[in-house]
């Protein structure tokens, strides 16, 4: 808790000196008089508004309040590409001014001020394009995909068993009742055997959200529709969104497990909280040993639900074999998804750690900026099938 607040502290130093750094570059690219000064003053708004759109989260669920988160998340999305393209563009500047160093005949003087000029109207026209072909795929309903995991000696009994798997839906600001019906709906149509959600479904509290949440009541699976905790809802409140869950009929897993009998098999599912919680309350510490613990030795099928990948060594060291996650949203958008694993090891799809299958999920919402390039939102339909 304390490094993440160590974190917002530092947010708009961090934030400042990347839109200086992109004015500095972009603004030297226009014409001298007033399109510089309008450049510095796009970029100053841009920056005061993602500021607001942080620092109003409390607001989360009033008009105002998400008015505001809208502007800013935008805003946000809009500067990610503003900075990686304006990035981008000084290694090509770069690259061209080596060329001249190196065969100064290669490019002329009138050829170099044209790729210097052009290439600085390029950013913030991609960047628009891209905010506006993100926002599309972020607000369609996510589509669904269908994985097969094979698992050795799997019973004829449990082939077929099917998951459907529900993660970081992120109801908040900009993710409403409206689409949470939307995927409730399309869930319920695939007729699933399970329900697993696996975390970061809110982004603000019970008071405000309570509404907006409600539709998962609506969720029907034969076996079962269990949830875990992510990070956002410790940022939250996980005490009261936990009650909330389990008032909505979803059985919440902290550091637990169910045992279903299937046609005969058994199969247990466990659950562990975020792997971060520790950092709330040291008594909810993830710990996939004691949420399979007292579990039926000869279980054929023994599955986990854990939000962040980089709980998979300490699953499959406890003798799970499948683990379902999200958390990394595939990224989300360009090229975040490069960065991922610099803190998880799996960024998205189905991997294996030793025999252990490991299932991450993009996401069935987004969040932050609502855009999606690159990175699907999914609402995952996973069968079971033996090797």
């Amino acid at each position: 808790m304390t490094r993440r607040f160590s974190f917002f502290l530092r947010l708009p130093i961090i934030l400042f000196l990347a839109h200086v750094y992109a004015a500095l570059r972009l603004a030297a690219a226009a014409p001298a008089g007033a399109a510089r000064w309008i450049t510095v003053a796009a970029l100053l708004l841009v920056y005061l508004l993602i500021l607001a759109g942080f620092f109003t989260r409390r607001s989360v669920g009033s008009a105002l309040g998400d008015a505001i988160a809208w502007a800013g998340f935008l805003s946000l999305g809009l500067f990610s590409w503003l900075l990686v393209l304006t990035f981008l563009r000084d290694v090509l500047l770069l690259l061209v001014t080596i060329a001249i160093a190196v065969r100064s005949e290669v490019i002329s003087d009138p050829l170099f001020h044209l790729i210097h000029t052009t290439s600085a109207m390029a950013v913030p026209v991609l960047s628009l394009t891209a905010v506006f072909l993100g926002l599309l795929n972020a607000r369609r309903l996510a589509r669904v995909v269908d994985v097969e995991v094979r698992l050795p000696a799997l019973p004829e009994a449990l082939q077929g068993f099917t998951i459907v798997q529900v993660s970081d839906l992120h109801i908040g600001p900009t993710i409403k009742q409206r689409y949470v019906d939307a995927v409730v709906d399309a869930v319920n149509r695939l007729s699933p055997d399970i329900i697993a959600l696996t975390g970061d479904l809110v982004d603000g509290g019970v008071a405000r959200l309570a509404k907006d949440i409600s539709p998962l009541a609506r969720l029907k699976a034969r076996h079962g529709i269990y949830a875990v905790t992510g990070n956002h809802e410790y940022y939250s409140g996980a005490e009261q969104w936990v009650a909330e869950f389990r008032r909505l009929g979803l059985d919440v897993l902290m550091n637990q497990h169910r045992i279903l009998s299937y046609q005969g098999a058994m199969l247990v599912v466990a659950g562990v909280t975020d792997f971060g919680a520790r950092g709330f309350d040291a008594s909810q510490a993830s710990d996939p040993a004691t949420a399979l613990s007292g579990a039926p030795a000869g279980a054929a099928v023994k599955i986990l639900l854990a939000h962040q990948p980089r709980t998979a060594p300490a699953a499959a060291a406890a003798g799970f074999d499948l683990q379902l996650s999200g958390h990394t949203h595939g990224g989300q958008f360009w090229p975040w998804k490069y960065l991922v694993p610099l803190q998880q090891p799996f960024v998205d799809g189905l991997h294996r750690h030793g025999r252990m299958a490991v299932y991450v999920s993009r996401g069935t919402g987004y969040w932050g900026p609502p855009m999606r390039l690159g990175a699907r939102s999914e609402i995952t339909r996973i069968r079971l099938a033996g090797n």
